[in-house]
Parts: C-alpha cells; structure tokens; sequence
C-alpha cells in the first residue's frame, strides 16, 4: 500500500525524528538506516571556478566519458548526468503516454509513486514473468532492500520502456549491469553517491538510447550538475585504486556485520555490499533497543519482521551495534 497523496514516503538517512523519539539515547547516532558508504571518497580540493561560475560544457564532458569509461558505455553520447537518479525517477514517467506499468517488487517505493502520479496504470509484480501485459517494467536490479540480482538476460523486453534501476551494483562484476549492452526501448540508472559515499553531492545518470537520452536533457536544460558535483564526480569515476580497495573493505564489513547480526538472532535473508536485509520475529522491539543506544536503521511497514542494515564505518561502531544486543 502507497502513502496517501501528498504524504512523504519514509527513507533511510534522516535523524531528526528518530532522535525526537530517543532523546536519551547516547551521542554520536550511529545511522545505519541506509546503503550509502560509511567511508566516503577523499573529496579532492576544488578550483574556486566550481563555486563561482556557472558548470562549463567541458566539465561536464569530462564527467560523461569518466562515467562511460567506469560503467562500460561504448557511446558517450547516450550518457545522461542528473542531479541525482531520484531527479530521473520522478522525470522519466513524463516522457511517455498513459500506460501500463509494471515494477517488480516490492521495492524502492519512489518508483511506484513517480509513475503513478503521472497517471499511468500500476502493479506490483514478484517475478518479471508476471509482467507480459504491461507497456512499461521497473526493475531494481539488485533489489533494494532484498538484495535480488536477475541476470541481464533475465530481464524482460516491454513494448515502450525497461527502466533498470542499478543504484546499488558498482561492487557487482561488470557483466551484471545492462549498461555496456544496452538494449533497444531501455534505460539504466546509475547512482554515484551511494557507493562513493557522498550522497549529499547529488549526482546520478541514465543510460539510454540516443532519442530518449536527448528527451532528459531537454527535460533537465542547461546546468543541471553543480560545478562542484562535475569535479568531484570525474575525479571518483576515474580513481581506480580507490574502488577497488573500497569493494575490499566493504566485502569484509558486510560479513562482519552478518556474523554480528546472527549471532543477535536474526536471519540474514539478502543484500549488497553496502547494506543486509535481515529478519527477526521481533523486529520492532530490536527498533527500540537499538534507538536506546543511539542506532538508526530501516524498517518497513509491509514487511513487518525485517529490518535493513546499512555497514557500521569504524570498529568503535561495529562494536557499539554487537554490544547494544547484549544489554
């Protein structure tokens, strides 16, 4: 069931209600309640041009062929830079007539209510064979919060539209994305600020065929990535080196934070690199013993028993979330 109109859907990464409710609850929170990066990209110093004058059409291609380059896009040109892959959520379902949608779920509820509020038909599906009448078909591949990964071949051929949303398959070998062999009538998102770390710079892309990809731009006009965001973005995109030794790190922690969850009495039932789905019979009073200790994480109402983990970024954290199951 979606939000009533008007009413803002819950997300992870705000800690002003949660403190409102604890406010005993000790200092600094410990906010695992989303899947970005605890340990974010070194943000390199900027020219004082980033803040000052408006984004060039240089920075911005520079921007493009790093991303091209990263995600495995032969052509450029069919890149799209956004402020953020929430901004081409809620533009993409503008671009198309009434139709019947299809998003394979349950999922990121962002999607459901973008394309529902541009009047399209939508249903929820569990498996995309479920989805051979619908025009368009939304899939999260891998799933937030489940973690599901289909394989590209997998994925379903609608007759308008195929939106994969890969926000969370940076980490991933590069033969799971559809980014480097895009297929006719798709779009693909990429995120940058959750595996980077650096949310708060707003900054996403699709992927998609030239005619599509020119729709967005005219949606979005000119300057629509900070200068800021253009510098930053290029440098992170073309640091190898430090990708790869945070896909190390970050496998590491994941399983640390499986065995701290196990051993709490939880069942681990998915996830990503960056976050772990969990269930435990009493999920809502594990909310409430861990927002006594000052931990945040993501419940959902539908799903009643479990809870997502984003990673805890120091061992101080990794040790205040064992301890506060023990208490």
């Amino acid at each position: 069931m979606m939000p009533a109109p008007g009413k803002r859907v819950e997300h992870g990464g705000d800690l002003s209600a949660i403190r409102a409710r604890f406010p005993g609850a000790p200092e600094p929170w410990i906010d695992l309640s989303t899947g970005i990066n605890p340990i974010p990209y070194p943000v390199p110093v900027l020219s004082a041009e980033a803040w000052t004058r408006l984004p060039m059409r240089a920075q911005e291609e520079a921007l493009i062929e790093a991303a091209a380059r990263r995600y495995g896009v032969p052509d450029p040109s069919t890149i799209v830079a956004a402020p953020g892959t929430q901004a081409l959520i809620q533009t993409l379902p503008r671009l198309l007539p009434p139709s019947r949608v299809a998003i394979v779920g349950p999922t990121y509820e962002e999607h459901e209510i973008c394309w529902r509020r541009q009047g399209h038909d939508v249903s929820t599906v569990v498996d995309p064979g479920q989805a051979t009448e619908a025009e368009v078909v939304v899939v999260v591949n891998p799933d937030n919060p489940t973690g599901r990964l289909l394989a590209t071949d997998a994925l379903p051929s609608p007759s308008k539209l195929l939106v994969v949303d890969e926000a969370f398959i940076d980490l991933l070998a590069p033969a799971c994305s559809l980014a480097g062999a895009l297929p006719p009538r798709a779009v693909v998102l990429r995120s940058f600020g959750k595996t980077y770390g650096l949310a708060g710079v707003r900054l996403g892309f699709a992927i998609a065929g030239h005619e599509l990809a020119g729709k967005l731009r005219g949606e979005f006009g000119p300057w629509a990535v900070s200068g800021p965001a253009l510098e930053i973005g290029r440098a992170a995109l073309d640091d190898d080196a430090w990708l790869n030794a945070a896909a190390d790190r970050l496998t590491t922690d994941r399983q640390r934070l499986d065995d701290i969850l196990i051993e709490a009495g939880f069942v681990v039932l998915g996830g990503t690199p960056l976050f772990c789905l969990a269930e435990h019979p009493e999920a809502s009073a594990m909310v409430e013993r861990l927002g006594r200790h000052g931990i945040h994480v993501r419940s959902f109402r539908q799903q009643t028993t479990w809870l997502r983990f984003g990673l805890p970024g120091s061992d101080d954290a990794f040790e205040r979330l064992r301890t506060s199951f023990n208490d």
